[in-house]
């Protein structure tokens, strides 16, 4: 068999992921298997066994793994929160995978919110999150004689700070007369040193301000470098306006605290000629119930699994808020971390679950390699399932990578401008972000992806050696992305069963509706050797196939089984200042699949997402090794497996 990248004569494998696959395989001598239950688990215990198996995430991520090592999740088990894997080497890969019997583990960025008394009614139609609200214990600062206060005004931001009494009240006072720049480090006021023992706090200000402005930062600090945090705090979103008002800033530990002083860094916010005065009335430790507040934004609100889902609305004060109108639509409030829904009666009542994903990767490999991943199920994650650039020698096996992304990427400034436009989501099954190389993605189940199912992309990156095979992907706005600006060499996207681009969750709540299984968007890198054949593409809403500039001579398309309803183009192609929107036969004359088939594949069970070929469907001698095109011998969804829980 001619194993050389590219077109063979029997299947395709690349130089690197035979590597992969011999790697995977060695025994490792000395290598530890490490077992995790969440449900009889106990982070103190060995872990060396079923017996002394760990519990938590954290447990996991804190650990010493070496290369070669075993880390086994206990099938049935359910973790919340990030995966971060440890490097093995080449030939000593480190594996996370499953022990027992039972549904596939299931790690998610989720949290859980399917009790009514999760819920409180703010106006009628109008539900929250309850909110996490620090009660004051015992004071630990007074602040109220404004003594030991000092600033520091930089390039060339002038101004000035003292002690001012008035009408018997003390109080400090800000001028800042002239600001050429904006950067918080620019105007910082320094209060004396505190002694603050708890791990939560509030932090009381009297404030008004000549010409308004928002406080954002308050805190805790060392006053000398490397300037470490010892308390951070969330200053309530509101106008310091010219009548005196107070603010509690809520503190909450991030290192030492001895000797750390109040700080106030606001050479970002104070306007020029404003006259900011405050009164530091004290600081008070506090309780406070973390698991209320929703730290992270929520990018997917959940009901029974996916069988509902709420439709994202944006809460930001300062740049956009869009009313909450139909049921379910939802917003997060970052000031106040909670979410925002509309719902006629509380929504735990209605549905048995609600899960809010959180921005945040399930797995974050990011500058890891040499990993074998093999039967999990990792969803519920509003940024992507398997996320990180700078990778290599990664495997990625008989997962299930479902509801996914839709999260804050950033929000967009308008180029003329400069004001805040819009915002924009983001989340990927798969990605491979930046420079990549030496990868294997097989057999996985991918469905209701925001953006791409799986994807290699980067600005100016290198991506090299990845096999993209037997995969299953459905109800994902892409069911492959790629775009690269300098070199890749060697991607291979081979028997995989692709159907129904853009007809998920997130489709009708996108700005740019955008449904297509082949999204190649602008490709400037220096390109050889990509491959995408023996594939079915069934379904899209927009087209099959969306690509940037005409780079023809590096791809090779063929032996794929496509199929579009009415009159859904096959490409939609930009050359030059030309945009062609073109059908099969035109598609063909593009130079693309001579030996492809436009033609409608019938499947199994698609019911049961049991996308095999059945007997009598077109496809079934169609790849170029002569047999059915598709994924190789994947099942559909087993009524046993409770991916619904």
């Amino acid at each position: 068999m001619d194993i050389r990248f590219g077109f063979c004569n029997g299947s395709a494998l690349s130089r690197a992921a035979i590597c992969l696959a011999l790697s995977a395989a060695a025994a490792t001598a000395g290598a530890t298997t490490w077992h995790v239950d969440s449900e009889g688990g106990n982070d103190s215990a060995a872990g060396t066994s079923p017996e002394t198996a760990w519990k938590t995430l954290e447990r996991v991520n804190g650990a010493a793994i070496a290369p070669g090592d075993s880390v086994l999740f206990r099938r049935g088990g359910l973790w919340r929160g990030t995966l971060r894997p440890a490097s093995g080497e080449p030939g000593k890969p480190v594996k996370y995978s499953w022990y027992g019997e039972g549904p596939k583990p299931i790690l998610e960025q989720s949290v859980d919110r399917s009790k009514p008394s999760d819920w409180v009614e703010e106006a009628p139609g109008l539900w929250t999150t309850r909110v996490a609200v620090p009660e004051l214990v015992e004071q630990v600062w007074d602040g109220t004689s404004c003594e030991g206060w000092t600033s520091s005004w930089q390039e060339g931001v002038k101004g000035t700070l003292r002690r001012v009494t008035e009408d018997g009240e003390v109080f400090l006072r800000a001028n800042c007369t002239e600001k050429p720049a904006s950067k918080p480090s620019l105007v910082q006021l320094w209060g004396p040193k505190v002694d603050v023992s708890a791990d939560c706090a509030v932090l009381r200000l009297k404030v008004r301000s000549t010409k308004p402005f928002r406080l954002v930062r308050a805190e805790l600090m060392l006053a000398k470098p490397p300037w470490p945090h010892s308390m951070q705090g969330d200053v309530p979103r509101a106008d310091i306006g010219p009548e005196w008002q107070t603010v509690d800033v809520f503190l909450s530990r991030k290192g030492a605290v001895d000797n750390a002083s109040v700080h106030l860094p606001i050479g970002d916010v104070l306007p020029e000629g404003a006259v900011f005065d405050f009164v530091p009335v004290g600081i008070w430790s506090a309780k406070y119930d973390a698991s209320l507040a929703l730290p992270y934004d929520v990018g997917i609100f959940i009901c029974d699994h996916g069988r509902r889902w709420g439709v994202k609305k944006w809460h930001n004060p300062e740049w956009m808020v869009q009313p909450l109108e139909k049921p379910l639509d939802y917003a997060y409030d970052a000031d106040k971390k909670r979410v925002l829904v509309r719902f006629d009666g509380n929504p735990a009542k209605s549905f048995s679950s609600i899960e809010l994903a959180y921005t945040r990767h399930v797995v974050n490999q990011g500058n890891r390699h040499d990993i074998v991943y093999d039967g999990l199920a990792v969803r519920y994650g509003a940024a992507h399932g398997f996320g990180g650039g700078s990778t290599r020698n990664i495997t990625i096996r008989n997962c299930d990578i479902y509801w996914i992304g839709g999260g804050l990427q950033f929000w967009k400034k308008d180029e003329r401008t400069g004001k805040i436009r819009n915002p924009v989501r983001f989340g990927n099954g798969i990605e491979f972000w930046g420079d990549a190389t030496g990868h294997l993605i097989e057999r996985n189940r991918l469905w209701e992806v925001y953006d791409a199912a799986v994807t290699n992309q980067g600005k100016n990156d290198t991506e090299t050696d990845i096999v993209w095979r037997d995969n299953v992907i459905w109800n994902s706005e892409y069911s492959f992305e790629y775009w690269n600006a300098k070199l890749t060499a060697n991607i291979t996207f081979e028997h995989n069963t692709c159907v129904d681009a853009g007809y998920g969750w997130a489709h009708t709540q996108r700005p740019d509706r955008n449904g297509a299984h082949l999204m190649y968007y602008h490709n400037r890198a220096e390109t050889s050797n990509f491959v995408v054949r023996d594939n079915i593409f069934c379904r899209a809403t927009e087209w099959t196939i969306r690509t940037g500039l005409d780079w023809r001579k590096s791809l090779v398309h063929d032996n794929n089984l496509v199929w579009n309803e009415g009159s859904v183009p096959v490409i939609r192609w930009l050359e030059g200042k030309d945009r062609l929107i073109l059908g099969w036969d035109g598609y063909r004359e593009l130079g693309f699949d001579p030996h492809s088939e436009f033609a409608e594949p019938k499947f199994v069970n698609p019911a049961k997402r049991d996308y095999r070929l059945a007997p009598g469907s077109p496809g079934l001698t169609l790849a170029s090794d002569g047999g059915p095109v598709g994924a190789r011998n994947m099942p559909g969804l087993d009524e046993d497996q409770s991916l619904q829980r």
